[in-house]
């Protein structure tokens, strides 16, 4: 098969991985920047060019869409789906995933556990807000935060207003969520590949530090997961409509809370945390999707 790997940087650990897996599993591979494809919108004849060359020959795509480009990166998925071409992540997905807020709606919809949230339009309303989630301390995140970037953990009523009114002032988007103490500045992350959780880790918050993201000093260890667990990272997956996901998670009194389901999840700590050949995970699931025998679309001149 021909695989296209949709990224940024050739360099990153999980575009260097997928590669790599692609390759030793007798596939021929290549890194495309989504933001140097050109999409062509024709009756019937949906085209991709990418740096003046006509994209015609790939039989599955690995979107690695960042936060900040969502809305072109989405584009170029979808429109390699009107050419009938395999993604792994399906553009409706990857926007649906992007947008907390919906996502948090859907998830709550679907039934899994979730830290008690709230949001609002209205500035006025920041003391409702903190009474709602369960009072101080509580989280306060920007919706448009990725990687612990923007989220905030407010330890009493008046600084959570403060905050607030300041994210409001500035014209940012926030929720205001319930801090679970028991957690203890851990989560963790469950890896979702076809349905199945093909490896999880636990990752800890530095000291002092009550975001667990590695990408903020955070460690990760390979965890088992109760069945509770499993079922909350899958039904989580399920509802964003993802075949692909990273599900992090909150381990709570009342059982896995889910925090956020990563439609473009990094391999880097989960691979080293658990020793899983995740890319391999990835193009196994693309083989198994792929019809024994594929039309090639015909290249046209112009």
């Amino acid at each position: 098969m021909n695989i296209a790997i949709l990224s940024r940087n050739s360099n990153l650990y999980s575009t260097r991985r997928l590669l790599e897996a692609a390759e030793e599993r007798g596939h021929k591979a290549r890194i495309l920047d989504h933001l140097k494809c050109d999409i062509i919108i024709e009756q019937n004849n949906p085209l991709i060019y990418y740096k003046g060359e006509q994209i015609n020959d790939i039989d599955a795509i690995i979107p690695r869409i960042g936060a900040s480009v969502t809305f072109y990166g989405s584009a170029v998925v979808r429109q390699f789906e009107m050419m009938n071409v395999f993604t792994t992540t399906n553009s409706q997905a990857l926007v649906r995933s992007r947008d907390k807020l919906r996502s948090l709606q859907l998830l709550a919809r679907s039934g899994v556990g979730l830290p008690k949230t709230a949001f609002t339009n209205y500035s006025k309303e920041e003391k409702n807000l903190v009474e709602v989630v369960g009072g101080a301390p509580l989280v306060i995140k920007l919706l448009e935060g990725t990687q612990g970037v923007g989220v905030v953990l407010a330890e009493t009523k008046k600084a959570a207003q403060s905050v607030i009114e300041a994210f409001h002032n500035l014209k940012a988007r926030v929720i205001v969520q319930e801090f679970i103490k028991e957690a203890k500045a851990a989560d963790i992350r469950a890896f979702v590949v076809n349905g199945e959780v093909v490896g999880a880790m636990k990752r800890q918050g530095k000291e002092g530090e009550f975001r667990s993201n590695l990408h903020q000093g955070g460690s990760a260890t390979v965890v088992k997961l109760s069945r509770a667990e499993k079922s909350a990272a899958l039904k989580a997956t399920q509802a964003m409509g993802l075949s692909i996901a990273g599900v992090d998670m909150l381990q709570s009194s009342r059982g896995p809370l889910i925090l956020e389901v990563n439609s473009s999840p990094g391999l880097e700590g989960i691979e080293k945390a658990t020793n899983v050949d995740i890319a391999g995970k990835i193009i196994q699931y693309i083989e198994t999707n792929q019809p024994k025998t594929q039309p090639r679309r015909k290249k046209i001149s112009h």
